[in-house]
């Protein structure tokens, strides 16, 4: 049986690694722990991003360009789909008194982020102006150098089998555009 401890780290690919590590470290604070030297002209850098988990950046010097809208988020909230295969968002955890200060942190940084809290919950928008006791997590998103959609997420109640309630979806259900 396989059995895993959480998340140990996420990979992704940066545009300029000095320009990431700025950011992750100046920014976010997440302490960079580990860096490598790759053969053929690339790095791995590894951040701390607490709870024993781990953000990774590769950079090569002939990586692709970026394809926002099919590997990344375009812009969110209005166009945040991407493509199978993609990575949408990486959320962190954090606790929920802690993110009216990432807003501030993040505004006083310049970040690109959604000026408020967004309360998730059941509704047929998904979200709530309001926090009220159906709020099953409330996020900060934001996007770092590379066009990275990330949150800052703080879950706000216990889940239980009464969550789960929508059958899933099969490829047969996806409409072509």
């Amino acid at each position: 049986m396989i059995k895993t401890k959480g998340i140990n780290h996420v990979a992704l690919v940066c545009r300029d690694m000095q320009e990431t590590t700025k950011f992750y470290t100046q920014v976010l604070n997440m302490p960079l722990f580990k860096t490598v030297e790759l053969p053929g002209g690339g790095q791995h850098f590894f951040f701390d991003c607490g709870g024993g988990s781990a953000v990774a950046f590769f950079w090569w010097e002939d990586g692709p360009p970026a394809a926002p809208g099919i590997a990344s988020v375009r812009k969110f909230p209005m166009d945040a789909k991407t493509a199978v295969g993609s990575m949408n968002h990486l959320a962190f955890d954090m606790a929920e008194e802690e993110l009216e200060a990432a807003l501030d942190r993040l505004e006083e940084a310049g970040v690109e982020h959604t000026h408020t809290v967004v309360n998730h919950d059941d509704s047929p928008a998904g979200m709530s102006r309001e926090m009220h006791e159906g709020v099953f997590v409330r996020s900060v998103y934001f996007t770092d150098p590379n066009g990275i959609m990330l949150e800052f997420a703080a879950t706000t109640k216990q889940f239980g089998p009464g969550d789960i309630t929508h059958k899933p979806a099969t490829a047969a259900d996806r409409v072509e555009a």
